[in-house]
Formats: structure tokens, sequence, C-alpha cells
């Protein structure tokens, strides 16, 4: 009878462990299904069918999010989330024609052209599209050929890579690009996993790398659609590692400075994380640190330097401020204001205002006591929520940062993203205002409960 009783209580021990399995099956096949069809089937303007493989597919991946799972059964799951990449790897972007500018730009720079000192529509006539193999096909897909490119040195580089390893073909290129990314990805993955958090957050913390690795979104605008937000938040990743043993090993600040240095190097957003570090680590040390890092960027661009690389660079800077829109906030409501007060678009005057006003916010974060995670958070959400435009893939740095500091307002975001591609059915491009008002109405929701009525406790001890 003990025996017997024995055996049933085996038994009965399995039978959590099956489902488990079952529910994991099913969530695979139906993922890499949805990841296929999105990466593979549907075009930009076929809007209804995004949706309609997006919606479920969020809605599994939130199921499996707020499920406690095991240490192992969350290692599995990060693999699950590198399988899902991988199954990008051969597609063409759908979503997105930056990819365009990419390989233009790479194959500039593979011939032996600085891609900083040339507008596509000025030189499509020249011996120069000959000499670079710059094709009509690769010029009619650029979504801004009357522009300097404004993508940093490092970025070209892997550009350039990309284009001598690719030839003639673009999916060749499309596709070493995409290794990069799907590189970036996976170091990622193993850095927001194996954070030393202090003891007492260890358990909260344990799968809230499935919250990054899991979400749909993160991985159809990175690997899908050849975002390199990827390889500046490895960078920046890397950054906050090296700050978190700084207490242990001074030196390591060094590596940190430098690893931020390369992120900015891709994509100059990392800079506005400066005046934080600086307030963590000291007046002294801040500037080493941001000497270094900006030492790290500037060498980078030697390659490229010239008379005109930083006019034809600022150049373009100063346009995506004072003159590209989507997908704001604050500004669309502002905008309105000026149009009702003026009779016309304030632009001009409100970009340069609202980053002023980013710019004192940062100020002000950079001397709160304590937790450099929230405040790295915090500044970017006032960046984006100040911002003239937010694509989609802007978002993706705030899905990791919310993740390691558990907050879910990211998450939502990252849901209604999607819905912006409703632009996208004109052409040109027709921004539907009623979406952006419902998106930005429940992130301002969940951003004000996360942050008013939960709070945040910025007294609480931590490693940053």
């Amino acid at each position: 009878m003990g025996l017997f009783r024995k055996d049933l209580n085996t038994i009965n021990s399995l039978k959590p462990e099956k489902s488990t399995w079952l529910f994991f099956l099913i969530f695979c096949v139906l993922s890499a299904i949805g990841h296929v069809l999105i990466g593979y089937c549907w075009l930009r303007s076929q809007i209804g069918e995004l949706i309609l493989t997006f919606a479920p597919l969020f809605l599994l991946y939130t199921i499996v999010i707020l499920k406690q799972w095991p240490t192992k059964w969350v290692k599995r799951l990060i693999w699950v989330g590198v399988g899902l990449r991988l199954l990008f790897l051969v597609a063409t972007p759908a979503l997105s024609d930056d990819y365009f500018r990419f390989i233009w730009d790479g194959r500039l720079l593979a011939s032996g052209y600085n891609p900083y000192l040339y507008l596509p529509s000025e030189i499509l006539h020249t011996s120069i599209v000959k000499e670079a193999n710059l094709t009509q096909a690769l010029y009619e897909g650029l979504n801004s050929p009357h522009y300097f490119t404004v993508y940093p040195p490092l970025n070209q580089l892997i550009f350039g890579v990309a284009a001598r390893l690719g030839g003639e073909s673009v999916l060749v290129s499309i596709v070493v690009l995409r290794l990069f990314i799907i590189a970036a990805e996976i170091g990622n993955l193993w850095l927001m996993n194996s954070f030393r958090w202090p003891q007492y957050l260890q358990k909260s913390r344990r799968g809230m790398v499935l919250v990054y690795a899991l979400n749909p979104f993160v991985i159809m605008e990175l690997v899908g659609n050849l975002h390199f937000e990827a390889v500046t938040l490895f960078c920046v990743l890397l950054a906050i590692r090296g700050l978190m043993s700084l207490p242990k090993v001074p030196y390591l600040y060094t590596k940190s400075a430098v690893a931020l240095g390369l992120g900015a190097s891709v994509k100059l957003i990392p800079l506005i994380f400066l005046p934080l570090i600086v307030g963590k680590i000291g007046l002294r040390e801040g500037i080493k640190y941001s000497i270094i890092t900006s030492g790290v960027l500037l060498a980078l661009f030697i390659p490229f330097m010239s008379e005109a690389l930083f006019h034809n660079f600022g150049k373009s800077l100063d346009l995506y401020f004072q003159k590209f829109e989507f997908n704001a906030s604050v500004y669309y409501l502002l905008r309105e204001i000026g149009f009702w007060l003026t009779g016309y678009n304030i632009i001009q005057s409100l970009g340069p205002l609202l980053s002023l006003t980013t710019l004192a916010g940062l100020s002000w974060l950079a001397f709160q006591r304590q937790n450099l995670l929230e405040k790295m958070l915090l500044a970017l959400t006032l960046y984006f929520l100040l911002a003239t435009t937010v694509h989609p893939w802007y978002i993706t740095t705030l899905v990791a940062l919310g993740a390691l500091t558990k907050h879910w307002y990211t998450v939502v975001w990252s849901a209604l993203l999607p819905l912006t591609y409703v632009a996208y059915l004109s052409q040109p491009y027709q921004e539907n205002l009623r979406i952006v008002t419902l998106e930005y109405i429940l992130v301002f929701g969940c951003l004000g409960y996360e942050f008013f009525l939960k709070g945040i406790d910025w007294e609480k001890p931590s490693s940053l």
C-alpha cells in the first residue's frame, strides 16, 4: 500500500511538468508561425494582416511573462527567444525601408568613398554610382535621398562590411547586417540574465529577462526590420555592467566608458546618460568618464574626417529635430496650440525648446539619489515623450530598461506601437492622430500609475 501511494505521488508530481512542456511547445509553435508570417508574408501596407498576427502573438507573450517560471525554464525560454530571432535571418525587411540607406552608405564606403560627403540625389548621374554599384533600384528605395547620412561611424563600418561581403546581392548584405544584430541580441539576453543583482532583488528579478527576450515587437523591429538599437543596447548594457562593478573594481569605469562610447558610435542616444553617470560616480571621475566616452566617438570619426563632415552631419541632425515629425506626444499638443496662435507649424521653435526641456530634466535626474537604472529609464522616457519623432523601434531600448527595473508601461507601449503602421496605408504617409492619441492616453495612464500612484522608491539600496 505504501509503495502504491509512493508511485501515485510520483505520477502526480509529473503532471505539472507535462502540462508545462505542453504549454511550452504550443507557445513555440504558435510564436514561430506568427513571426514567420510577419517576417516573410506581410507588407507594410497590409496593416490588417499585421495587426491580426501581432495581437495573438502579444497575448501569448503576455501569458508567458506573467507566469512564474523556474530557472531552468527561464533558460529554455531565452533560447526560444534566440530561435525566434533566427527565423528572420533571410527575410527582407517589409516594415522599414531604412536598409536601403544602410546598403547605399556601405557600398560607398566599400568603394573608398566617404558616405558623409555625398547626397544620393547629387551623385545619381555621376561616375561614383557605377563605381560603387549604386543601382537605380537602391536609389528608389531610399526614404531620404536629399539628406546627408546621419548614421555614426561604427554603424557605417558595419554597413561597409555588409556591402563588401554582400557584393552585388542586396539579400546577402541584409543577412550580414542581420547577423550583427542577432549577435548583439544574444549578447543582450546574456547580459540581462547574468546581472548580479543585490540579494534582496534576486528573486523578484528572476525571469524579467523574458519581458525583453520574447517580446514580439522587439524581435520584429530589431531583427525583422533591421534596426541597430540592438547593438547600441549591447554597448549600454556593457557600460552598466562595468558601473555595477565599480565599487569593487574602480578601473572598470574605463571599460564602461569605452562601451558607452561604442554605443554612441552606433546611435548617438546613449550620450544622454552621461549626466546621470556623472551624478552617480562623482564629478571628478565623471569628467574622466565623459572624456573617454567622447574620445571613443571622435576617434571612430577620424577615418571619415574632412572639412565638410561635421557640417553635413550636423545639418542632417538639425533637419531631423526641426523638420521630421512622427508619432509624437507632447510635441503634437504644443504644435496644435502653435497653429491656433500663429496659424503655422512652429516646429523650428518647438524642436530646440523641447530639447532644452529634456536637458533640464536630465540635469534634475542627475542629482537624484541612487538607482541609476531607474534614472536611465526615466531619462529615455522623457526624451521620447518630448521628441518630435518617435519611430516604433526607438522604444525597444525602453523595453529592456523596463524589464531590468520591473516597470510595465514600456511593455504596454510596445504593444501599441504596431498600430502606427496605419500611417503607411497612404502615400505619402499620413498619420492617424486618433491612433496616436489612443496610444499616448494608455502610455501616460500606465506611466502615471507606476510613477505617481505606485511610486518610485528613490532611496532603496542598489549597486547602481
